[in-house]
């Protein structure tokens, strides 16, 4: 079974998944749950306004049951990108809370409705999820996931990081995306351990998670830097057995900030929505500040430039593809507007089931990867040499008056592509961050040019959108 705790003989947990204030018992999920896959039974996708909440989750689990396809929807979607994903995915009503001008359905989550009917388990290579990505691109894409593809997703991790029964996790990412849903909701179910949701990820709610006895913190980089920046709430943590750290690149200070005030290392990790997680450093290895990790469990990796294998020789970078039993097989076709003409987005997906992510990476003699950025926006050709922006941007964050920054190329008739820094923080003599630069990498990956911004443009999730810039 996917999740063996949703059997309504599974022993009881008082507190298996709380929200806020709102505690659900697991025999307050299971059979909560299970009314809403009686009210849903013969729809065939419905669409989840993914808040955090109870309902939410209640929602989701219900279709699990039902073996109906769930597509959770960012509660902040605007009204093109809503329809745009109402329409890909086909769902025919809201299930839970709906946005107020909708003209679907809307089937009610019954928070104290009860039923204990059996449902036969529904095949693993069914659809679960459909997840959409950010839309940095173009419209956000429909990632269809299987029963199976999650199953497999999530026992790779519990064998890195150790993740059993006895875990309590805490998070408070949207429950809209990989990071926050699967890992964060659908994890503890399978591992039959408790789910604290603290609605918001603040440095606060995460030290009162850790003083109720949480052992496992998941957050993204931004709420790692906010956490660091408050010492009682990092020394809250010090108790904790693991924290996680995804969906973006975590700064190499930050890291380093959060084990001097709770002795973790934070434990990092990479995927996507298309791949879900498929390398990560493991709860008994090496936890090295600015790299990824190692091939989960059944998973492989490569780096190719062009046709060639590019050496793993912790220096050479090249585009990373990757292939493992988590992945999804394929994008929903799509639709043009304009003609209604369909078109198939899946060139991504390779030959011998590799998956061409869109990152470029170096990988270690040992396997252990670092990723550079994405092909798009963060390999820079400048002057004939391939520069990652992430081993710039890691230098610059060293500097105490640098609290964020991104590293981009801007078109440069001499030079090809000519390396930029957007700096939040306090402003110093552009040559005292170009030098530093200098001296710690090599010279031809200075920037020219240093741009000083109140803020940086991010996503949902903590990335920054770098498309935005300039």
């Amino acid at each position: 079974m996917l999740f063996p705790t949703l059997s309504p003989t599974a022993p009881d947990l008082p507190d298996a998944v709380t929200v806020g204030d709102d505690r659900l018992s697991r025999e307050d999920l299971v059979g909560a749950a299970t009314a809403v896959a009686e009210r849903i039974a013969g729809a065939r996708t419905l669409a989840v306004l993914a808040r955090p909440s109870t309902d939410t989750v209640l929602a989701i689990v219900g279709c699990l049951i039902a073996g109906v396809t769930a597509v959770p929807v960012p509660p902040d979607s605007g009204p093109r990108e809503l329809d745009h994903i109402l329409t890909n995915s086909g769902a025919q009503a809201w299930l839970g809370a709906a946005p107020d001008d909708t003209s679907l359905p809307v089937i009610p989550v019954r928070r104290y409705a009860r039923s204990w009917h059996r449902h036969p388990e529904p095949p693993g290579t069914s659809t679960a999820l459909i997840l959409y990505t950010s839309g940095t691109t173009g419209a956000p894409k429909g990632v269809p996931l299987t029963r199976d593809a999650i199953a497999a997703g999530l026992d790779a991790l519990a064998d890195a990081w150790r993740w059993t029964a006895d875990d309590v996790l805490a998070h408070g990412l949207p429950l809209f995306h990989v990071h926050g849903l699967i890992l964060g909701v659908l994890g503890p179910l399978r591992r039959a351990g408790r789910l604290v949701h603290t609605v918001k990820p603040t440095p606060q709610a995460y030290a009162g998670a850790a003083e109720d006895g949480a052992t496992m913190f998941f957050g993204v980089p931004t709420v790692w830097t906010r956490v660091s920046a408050e010492p009682a709430a990092a020394q809250a943590l010090s108790s904790a057995r693991l924290l996680v750290s995804g969906s973006a690149p975590l700064p190499v200070p930050v890291f380093d900030a959060i084990h001097a005030r709770t002795g973790h290392e934070i434990v990092e990790r990479y995927g996507m929505t298309e791949t879900m997680i498929t390398v990560s450093t493991r709860v008994d290895g090496e936890r090295r500040p600015g790299w990824v990790g190692l091939p989960l469990l059944g998973v492989d990796t490569r780096l190719r430039e062009g046709d060639s294998d590019v050496p793993h020789d912790g220096q050479s970078v090249g585009d990373l593809h990757v292939r493992g039993p988590m992945m999804s097989t394929g994008y929903l076709p799509s639709t043009v507007p304009a003609t209604g003409t369909r078109i198939d987005l899946n060139e991504s997906w390779l030959d011998e089931g590799f998956f061409a992510t869109g990152d470029v990476a170096v990988i270690d003699p040992d396997g252990m990867h670092r990723i550079v950025g994405r092909r798009a926006t963060d390999l820079i050709k400048s002057g004939g040499y391939r520069i990652g922006a992430g081993e710039i941007e890691t230098v610059l964050l060293g500097h105490p008056a640098v609290d964020e920054v991104a590293v981009i190329g801007v078109p440069d008739d001499d030079l090809g592509q000519r390396i930029v820094a957007y700096v939040v923080g306090e402003r110093v003599r552009d040559s005292e961050l170009i030098d530093l630069v200098s001296t710690e990498l090599s010279h031809h990956k200075r920037p020219r040019e240093i741009r000083f911004v109140e803020g940086l443009p991010r996503n949902a999730m903590g990335k920054v959108q770098k498309k935005l810039l300039d």
